[in-house]
């Protein structure tokens, strides 16, 4: 092979690495970003399709039976200082993700997650679940299907 041959197959090498290089972002601006495009209610449901869930019914027996958990309500502090849960934590779901471990360090804890509309609380425990706390639930309904219940709440 001479000189020149290999020179022009060093120069065919590097235009093919950056047609490669271009097509690839191309491909990835081209490709919409999943989350982008979701709504609220969206991400909601399906946080919902891949957490564990519990009715209020059974965390009350679980509350009465003395079992060991935590409730965690992930509203705002002013919420919670509104009404909440007898014993419950409050770690506000905007700060879940940065206060979690210093509040909670056990991630084998059986952990109850509630909020006030049942929104946040599944995005909470999915947080959670990612974060490897490994018996995080949600509360189905939230603190309205408590109340509704006919359960207390404290201030």
């Amino acid at each position: 092979m001479s000189a020149r041959n290999g020179k022009e197959e060093v120069t065919m090498h590097k235009r093919l690495a950056i047609v490669l290089a271009v097509a690839i972002v191309m491909l990835c601006i081209g490709c919409p970003v999943e989350a982008a495009d979701k709504t609220p209610a969206q991400l909601v449901k399906e946080a919902k399709a891949m957490i564990q869930e519990v009715s209020v019914n059974d965390t009350k027996k679980m509350i009465d039976s003395k079992e060991n958990l935590i409730l965690l309500d992930v509203r705002d502090m002013q919420e919670f200082e509104e009404g909440h849960l007898l014993g419950a934590i409050n770690i506000s779901r905007g700060t879940l993700e940065f206060k979690v471990t210093m509040i909670i360090p056990d991630k084998n804890a059986k952990i109850i997650v509630y909020c006030g509309l049942d929104l946040r609380s599944p995005l909470a425990t999915k947080i959670m679940n990612d974060l490897g706390y490994k018996n995080a639930v949600n509360m189905i309904g939230g603190l309205p299907a408590w109340k509704e219940a006919g359960y207390p709440i404290v201030k």
